[in-house]
């Protein structure tokens, strides 16, 4: 491809041309595993006073596999970035498959355990997945301008990586 022909980018915070795009599906990934560390006290004593000490750890191991769901398909995203357009294509469609066995298994092997109690675990993993990203569309900017989160939310310098 000749230099003419070359895609320019260029931060828009700063307007200065960049090397590689800024990996906004991680930050928006790091930005929702924050938020279910901020309500996960609160759920883990909720579930705990209804459904017992299992319960509690339950809702906490739940809260712990909801983030890290998050967090390995940002990862996946940022690496199918680097390739191609049909590698972002197959990340977000086999990922998406994939990541829903690997959920399956964690839930099937955690179910011979005595001290997991399966209902509450498998409620908050999908409760917990909706509420998150139901309360994160509030911070996401919708426009290609600011792609991301929205100026001023999250705090760039522990996003970086």
């Amino acid at each position: 491809m000749d230099q003419a022909h070359a895609l320019t980018l260029a931060d828009p915070r700063t307007g200065t041309p960049m090397t590689r795009p800024e990996a906004y599906e991680s930050l928006i990934a790091r930005h929702l595993a924050r938020r279910a560390a901020m309500v996960a006290p609160f759920i883990v004593i909720v579930v705990g006073l209804v459904r017992g000490l299992d319960g509690a750890l339950s809702a906490a191991i739940g809260l712990l596999i909801v983030a890290a769901n998050f967090l390995v398909a940002a990862k996946i995203l940022s690496w199918a970035v680097t390739k191609s357009v049909g590698a972002i294509y197959g990340a977000i469609f086999g990922g998406f498959f994939v990541r829903l066995a690997v959920l399956l298994g964690i839930v099937l092997a955690l179910e011979p355990v005595s001290f997991i109690d399966v209902p509450v675990l498998v409620l908050t993993v999908a409760v917990a997945h909706l509420a998150l990203l139901m309360w994160e569309t509030r911070s996401v900017s919708l426009t290609l301008a600011a792609p991301g989160l929205k100026p001023g939310i999250g705090e760039p310098s522990k996003d970086k990586e």
